[in-house]
């Protein structure tokens, strides 16, 4: 009989361990989704694609929570490493090379205001893509992770394990390089080639 309750009362702590393991986790996707998303959109440029990668994602953070160790990294480094390997996995299954297409980006830009806005935002928005297309993939990855998902240099350095230094020089060069294309326009590009 005692051995019966014993294991109700363990079947009963284990349900609750899962359900505050469901809360805590749907605290960390409610946290983390759009940044994740963006993340994620940036690199692919591709809107039901974000989703799903965004997804498998959480899934697998959900699987490997236990592994997870405060003492090695955060857990926002943590999670943008797994999001990082997901869309590395998407784009080796593609066989593609490139790993920021920005053709799309124009959906992350609110197209509010008056028409006079919309098409002055839009044309900035090209003028952007044109710029950002001049991006090796290194660069494109780095820009995905500080505007994408909005991570501090020290946490991109994490991820792509380099300096932070290393990290606050690419992104110096590429802003200047993308001040340079938009500020010259096409004849930047034909002092590159």
């Amino acid at each position: 009989m005692q051995q019966v309750a014993l294991i109700d009362i363990l079947d009963k702590k284990q349900s609750e361990k899962h359900l505050y393991r469901e809360r805590d986790f749907g605290y960390i996707f409610e946290t983390y989704y759009k940044r994740v998303y963006n993340y994620v959109y940036y690199r692919i440029n591709a809107y039901h694609a974000a989703e799903d990668l965004t997804s498998q994602v959480f899934e697998k953070a959900m699987v490997k929570i236990d592994t997870y160790s405060e003492e090695k990294a955060q857990f926002e480094v943590w999670l943008f490493a797994i999001a990082r390997n997901v869309v590395n996995d998407y784009f080796r299954e593609l066989k593609k090379c490139k790993l920021f297409s920005i053709d799309k980006i124009k959906d992350l830009i609110s197209n509010i205001g008056t028409p006079e806005n919309i098409i002055e935002i839009e044309e900035t928005n090209n003028e952007l893509l044109e710029a950002l297309k001049i991006l090796d993939e290194r660069e494109r990855n780095i820009v995905a992770l500080k505007f994408g998902a909005n991570l501090k240099n020290v946490e991109i350095a994490e991820v792509l394990d380099i300096t932070e230094s290393n990290v606050g020089v690419i992104l110096y060069r590429t802003m200047k390089k993308l001040k340079r294309k938009l500020e010259r326009g096409d004849e930047f590009e034909q002092k590159e080639h």
